[in-house]
């Protein structure tokens, strides 16, 4: 059986999905670069920015996915982007040429993002991550006040069990706080213990859909990042941190109210988050089924 033929956008026709993509990107970062011309933080919207230092103009960037071929295109500066191949006037997203020149990234993103999704939900940690950061220290990550001060957050703490499994969270656990974990988790073994209930898990969609590129359609892509930021709202309410003075309305983890909300709301994240997880684990796969390399399970390259 012979490949369907590659799609094919003219010239029109791309550059206004580009134009759309861009007005929607632009849109979801206003509040970040009026600030950074500003010299102004935000202690929720700029996590995304900083954590995975991903600058407002790479979600702007728009890409068709692979094997759509761009009509017109071999005259434009996209000559000039990872994983474009060119024919003639045209240019191509190449599966097979981005797979081959990031081979390892490709399966580490794909062995990722199947072993966290074969894995049953886990609903029970109720955010309880981003106290663990403050437990017995001095110091605080935010330049925000904490709901319950010091002493109860430690009490906070103190009275539940703590059941994170996402490593890149335990790593800024205090020391005092760390032995109290479940699980004491290495990065050896942190996509052993990855898991699509967590909210962490579920935000990282948006740096494996940039970290395959030219790979993920432009939809795709915003979809992760608007997962990301619903996430880290629903994160930092469910902190210690009284953010009132921003307009957030705090999920009270430290009451039963609380955690039921907590718990609805990674449910909610969960079934957002599986589809755009199989969507880009597909991505990944094809790419390396189409290149010199055969499909294997890799996460050295899981960051």
């Amino acid at each position: 059986m012979t490949s369907p033929p590659p799609m094919c956008l003219e010239l029109a026709e791309w550059q206004e999905l580009e134009r759309i993509h861009h007005v929607s990107a632009d849109t979801m970062t206003v509040g970040r670069r009026t600030r950074a011309a500003r010299g102004e933080t935000h202690p929720v919207d700029d996590f995304l920015y900083t954590y995975y230092s991903y600058k407002p103009a790479v979600l702007r960037r728009w890409h068709p996915g692979a094997g759509v071929r761009l009509k017109g295109a071999a005259a434009t500066s996209r000559t000039q982007w990872r994983g474009y191949r060119g024919e003639g006037d045209d240019l191509v997203v190449d599966a097979a040429l981005f797979a081959n020149e990031k081979n390892t990234l490709v399966r580490a993103v794909a062995g990722v993002l199947r072993a966290t999704a074969l894995k049953t939900p886990s609903f029970g940690c109720f955010g309880l991550h981003e106290w663990a950061m403050l437990y017995r220290s001095s110091e605080v990550r935010h330049d925000v006040p904490l709901r319950l001060g010091t002493s109860g957050t430690n009490a906070v703490v103190e009275r539940h069990e703590i059941r994170c499994t996402h490593f890149d969270a335990f790593r800024f656990f205090t020391p005092a706080a760390g032995p109290r974990n479940i699980i004491q988790l290495s990065a050896q073994e942190r996509v052993n213990n990855e898991q699509p209930g967590c909210l962490h898990s579920n935000m990282d969609l948006y740096k494996w859909a940039v970290k395959l590129g030219p790979l993920v359609p432009g939809q795709l892509l915003l979809e992760t990042f608007d997962l990301a930021k619903s996430i880290r709202e629903v994160d930092m309410r469910a902190s210690p941190y009284d953010l009132s003075a921003w307009g957030y309305a705090p999920i009270a983890i430290e009451t039963s109210a609380g955690k039921t909300e907590y718990g609805r709301m990674q449910r909610v994240f969960a079934t957002r988050a599986a589809p755009l997880r199989d969507q880009l684990e597909r991505i990944a796969l094809d790419a390396l089924a189409a290149s010199r390399h055969a499909p294997r399970t890799d996460h050295s390259e899981y960051a």
